[in-house]
């Protein structure tokens, strides 16, 4: 009871250690515009010849995992421009020093991907083994007569039924694991941004994962900076990430 005391104290308080962290933006020029989206926080940057909106791709952000950005881009030009992903900056300001935080890019995360899918076909392929091997014993069985002589036997009606299970289990198992790993491509497919040209008046987007950022000194909020370079235009966000409810 006193320990479920202590957990309602933190929720409501707010100040205990969750693994839970909300970004906030900083405008760092009079272009720049700090504004709520649907409960966020979000930011809009204007250059010459396109506009940014940067906001966080869920709620919070898990502590030590990879923050997600959703960025929309504009282009508010007469001519075409080019968005590039590998012109993506993203620093991370630490005890007066600067370190690089990796972009992963849609091609990492498709591999990441396709990596997951073969360790997920290997345990699904052990776990079909496990199932026909125990399918193939499930005909044989022993017995005891009143007497108490003992002995084996075999039916082929018990095995048939027990293989017919497995096979259908493992069906279905292989399936489902097919069907997840399309459906994560299909999702990064359509959710990660990718190079692109933007024709004038045309809109672009999608989601920009980094590298996770380190713990800062004394447990202060972690700030980093992410440079969203469109065309000639260089959008350069400024971004403050601590613990939920802080």
């Amino acid at each position: 009871m006193r320990k479920m005391g202590i957990v309602a104290l933190c929720a409501i308080l707010g100040g205990c250690v969750t693994n839970a962290e909300t970004v906030q933006f900083r405008p760092s020029n009079p272009q720049q515009q700090a504004m709520m989206r649907d409960g966020q926080a979000a930011l809009v940057s204007r250059q010459k010849n396109s506009l940014v909106l940067v906001r966080p791709a869920s709620r919070q952000f898990q502590t030590n995992g990879r923050p997600v950005f959703v960025v929309g881009i504009n282009n508010i030009g007469k001519t075409p421009v080019d968005f590039r992903v590998a012109q993506v900056e993203a620093t991370q300001h630490v005890a007066g020093s600067d370190y690089g935080m990796q972009v992963v890019t849609y091609e990492m995360l498709v591999q990441e991907e396709k990596n997951r899918q073969v360790a997920a076909a290997i345990f699904t392929g052990l776990a079909a083994a496990g199932n026909a091997y125990s399918a193939s014993q499930a005909g044989y069985g022993h017995y005891t007569t009143p007497s108490g002589r003992t002995g084996t036997f075999y039916s082929p009606t018990a095995a048939a039924i027990a293989q017919g299970n497995a096979s259908a289990q493992n069906e279905a198992m292989i399936a489902s694991t097919v069907e997840a790993g399309q459906r994560n491509m299909a999702v990064l497919e359509q959710s990660v941004i990718k190079d692109n040209t933007l024709m004038s008046g045309e809109g672009y987007g999608g989601q920009l994962h980094l590298a996770p950022p380190v713990a800062s000194d004394g447990g202060g909020p972690k700030t980093y900076t992410i440079v969203i370079t469109v065309g000639a235009d260089r959008h350069v966000i400024d971004i403050s990430q601590g613990p939920a409810g802080a």
